[in-house]
């Protein structure tokens, strides 16, 4: 069965929450705070190791009724539960979204087309456990005999970003295999990846469905033609490995069939870490702990699925998107995590975010009249609030803002660990509270300052507050915390593209540029420009002479 489709402004709930904007949206966080001594405990959830504090957020209590309101009344309760069933809820390529079973549980049962997928999943579960420990054992060498120094992930978009992102985020937990990344099409970062590689001791896994990704399959070439430079063709066999379903243009390439992953359509690339995709992410953290990110990430599922409305973690965080996107018209969203291991989270989000909720048009066909989709856009901190933090305390737009930080580093050492800390709490103090005229003046006066020279400065000096934030405060990064971590995100996404009314799970908005990128190129290549735009047929002429 497909999902509803309701256009959320046609709703009850929304046309309330419209009257209920205008009422609210003078009010100051301070005011709200300085009424309701047990706001903060009051408006903060607890599951697992994650507290999540969004007392900072410019809602009541009758905010919060109202969004909750609308979720109900798009039944999102319904939408949720075909998620975890199967249903063909990627309706424009037919298809069901089941990124949720890859981290589910042996002896469950979830079916597709009338068959239980679970014993497929922890068949090739069974098959990454082996490959990677023989890897990391060292049972598994190169062509020459000697272990495997180096793994090289070749893959774009979902095949890069998931694996890129975990690999830098558990680093404390990474083995003796060195791993890299190679996306772009771009031949200089390909080059620059492999020059100091050592072909004897080097295994690539390489990464696309279909086996026919322009950006992929160029750089595994240059690669193999790199590799051959030093091996023979039957050594191929042991130096490369694919997460493919193409298996014709695998064994042309001259990939063994035990070094074959397979991947499943009813899995979206930018949810796919969770699959074989994760090879390169077992490699080099180990089996055990890439099971661990499994089950984190099943954990947040069994919350988002069975917890209540009120109390689930997801749906909040996608309602006060909600709210702040189509009623304050805030149009991006910061997500800062005060930790150096997740400086690839807000990239990897930033395609699971905009890529799924990007649309334009909604489930019934008809072009919406509403926003949908927020800009993702962040960096760790304290390094942000050296750049960007300027504009998110004073300058004119609303940046609703995500605070990730953890109780305990992963070192040990509380001193910078402490400072760290600080500084997390007390940016969404200020954002929270700003700093207003009189409290300028005042601070201003006591260093001695002369009126006159008050009046010119103060106006530079106020920091009006009123800045909304949530504060995710998590016990320690572990594999099972990370992957906590990213299926919340997964499951605001989809909270988000149901209320939206939209499909969450399909892009054709990528294609496009794919396609004309396909016929430029070849016009390129054989030095005859075809029909284009004045600007595109002139940059063509420029780059050709």
């Amino acid at each position: 069965m497909s999902l509803n489709r309701n256009n959320p402004k046609n709703t009850t709930a929304w046309k309330s929450l419209e009257n209920h904007y205008n009422e609210i949206n003078t009010s100051h966080l301070r005011e709200l705070f300085q009424t309701d001594p047990k706001r903060g405990p009051d408006l903060t959830l607890s599951y697992k190791d994650f507290l999540v504090d969004f007392s900072k957020n410019r809602i009541t209590d009758k905010t919060l009724s109202l969004l909750l309101d609308l979720a109900k009344e798009v039944s999102l309760k319904d939408a949720i539960e075909k998620v975890f069933t199967g249903d063909i809820i990627n309706e424009t390529e037919g298809r069901a979204v089941l990124h949720t079973a890859l981290r589910g549980k042996e002896g469950d049962s979830v079916m597709v087309d009338g068959e239980n997928i679970m014993p497929e999943i922890f068949a090739v579960k069974n098959k990454i456990r082996d490959f990677s420990n023989s890897v990391i054992s060292a049972k598994k060498r190169g062509y020459s005999g000697k272990p495997f120094t180096d793994i090289v992930n070749i893959g774009i978009g979902g095949s890069d970003l998931g694996p890129l992102m975990v690999t830098e985020a558990l680093k404390f937990y990474k083995n003796q295999l060195q791993i890299h990344f190679v996306s772009n099409v771009d031949g200089d970062h390909v080059n620059e990846v492999i020059k100091d590689l050592n072909p004897e001791t080097t295994l690539f896994v390489i990464v696309s469905k279909t086996f026919t990704t322009q950006e992929t399959l160029s750089n595994a070439t240059t690669i193999r033609k790199w590799f051959l430079q030093s091996a023979k063709e039957s050594d191929i066999a042991k130096h490369f490995a694919a997460v493919s379903t193409n298996t014709e243009k695998i064994s042309e390439f001259g990939i063994q069939e035990e070094n074959v992953f397979p991947m499943w359509d009813w899995v979206g690339g930018r949810f796919s870490l969770w699959s074989a995709v994760g090879l390169s992410i077992a490699l080099a953290i180990g089996y055990d702990n890439f099971e661990e990110l499994l089950g984190g990430a099943n954990e947040m599922d069994t919350h988002f699925r069975t917890e209540d409305f009120e109390t689930n973690i997801p749906v909040i965080l996608a309602l006060l998107s909600i709210w702040y996107n189509n009623f304050f018209e805030a149009e991006t969203e910061a997500i800062i995590p005060y930790s150096q291991y997740l400086n690839r989270f807000s990239a990897y989000l930033q395609q699971g975010i905009m890529e799924s909720n990007g649309k334009s048009a909604g489930r019934d066909g008809e072009i919406v009249d509403y926003e949908t989709g927020t800009i993702i856009w962040g960096e760790p901190g304290t390094n942000a609030q050296h750049a960007f933090f300027q504009l998110i305390h004073q300058g004119t737009k609303i940046i609703p803002a995500d605070f990730i930080g953890f109780k305990k580093s992963l070192h040990g050492d509380s001193d910078h660990h402490d400072k760290l800390m600080a500084n997390f709490f007390a940016q969404t103090e200020a954002l929270l509270n700003g700093k207003n005229a009189e409290e300028v003046k005042v601070e201003l006066l006591e260093k001695g300052m002369q009126e006159k020279e008050i009046k010119e400065l103060l106006p530079f000096k106020v920091f009006q507050g009123n800045k909304p934030t949530n504060t995710i405060l998590i016990e320690k990064l572990t594999p099972r915390t990370l992957g906590m971590l990213i299926a919340m995100y997964e499951h605001k996404i989809f909270v988000q593209g149901v209320i939206w009314n939209i499909y969450s799970f399909d892009q054709w908005g990528v294609e496009l540029g794919k396609q004309l990128a396909s016929t430029i190129l070849q016009e390129i290549k054989t030095n005859s420009i075809g029909e284009h735009d004045s600007s595109t047929t002139n940059l063509l002429r420029v780059y050709k002479s």
